[in-house]
């Protein structure tokens, strides 16, 4: 049973393995990614009945450019298609959508139908879906800078008022609550250029289920580990603290 009182607030899942799930099965890597795609959707309403307020997925990172163009394309056209069928049970749902990440690079017509998307969800209350597409963190981070550097030589004196969360507001996840938990599936144990900064205290957890085989089960159970732990944000923790005052006193 999970604590309802101890949910996390943002959770950010790297949707790893649609490729190796397809070799397994003597599949194309196309078919890894489809079955991918349709478990954005079980986990996006799961998210949403256990509580979670956002949820982002790494959808697509700056350096997938590089991948054969024949799989880019086909991984486009299934944004395109989820744009235009799943956002309108998402709205039904009283979810929020929102795109992180650069621009440049999609099509005019993906572009439209992102701007579609986040406008016909903006009103409303429920939990907030973000898709980081075309994303890459490194890049979020040299973007705020750009902004800061321009922002600063109009106004020098505003340099001064810079700190961590005034730099936070530069960021792509502007606006959103602070990361909690970050999940990886498919074995690999590395965050791949994912929400550098926004991790700073996020608690990581990794698996090695393959995300087309992601199911709400697996979500809650990395909630349960989530809850477990204790979270200091560089503190000490009490039972180590205690021991502290023990062995002061003594």
């Amino acid at each position: 049973m999970l604590d309802k009182n101890n949910i996390p607030k943002h959770v950010a899942i790297i949707m790893d393995g649609n490729g190796r799930w397809a070799k397994m099965r003597r599949l194309m890597r196309s078919a890894g990614h489809r079955k991918g795609m349709k478990r954005i959707k079980e986990i996006t309403r799961a998210a949403n009945q256990l509580g979670i307020e956002t949820l982002t997925l790494f959808a697509f990172s700056c350096e997938n450019w590089q991948r054969p163009k024949k799989e880019v394309d086909m991984l486009m056209r299934a944004f395109s298609h989820f744009l235009d069928n799943d956002i309108k049970e998402l709205n039904k749902d009283n979810l929020r959508f929102r795109v992180i990440g650069r621009s440049v690079s999609l099509s005019e017509r993906l572009l439209f139908k992102i701007k579609k998307a986040q406008e016909l969800t903006a009103k409303n209350t429920g939990m907030t879906l973000v898709l980081a597409l075309n994303y890459g963190a490194r890049q979020e981070i040299v973007d705020a800078c750009r902004q800061i550097i321009e922002l600063a030589t109009k106004s020098p004196d505003w340099i001064k008022t810079l700190n961590e969360r005034v730099f936070s507001q530069f960021l792509y996840t502007r606006n959103l609550p602070e990361l909690d938990l970050l999940i990886r599936t498919g074995a690999e144990l590395r965050l791949s250029n994912f929400l550098l900064w926004q991790a700073s205290y996020a608690e990581l957890y990794f698996t090695k289920i393959y995300w087309p085989d992601f199911k709400k089960e697996d979500l809650s159970e990395a909630i349960k580990d989530y809850q477990e732990r204790h979270r200091r944000f560089g503190e000490i923790s009490p039972e180590r603290s205690e021991g502290r005052r023990r062995r002061i006193k003594e």
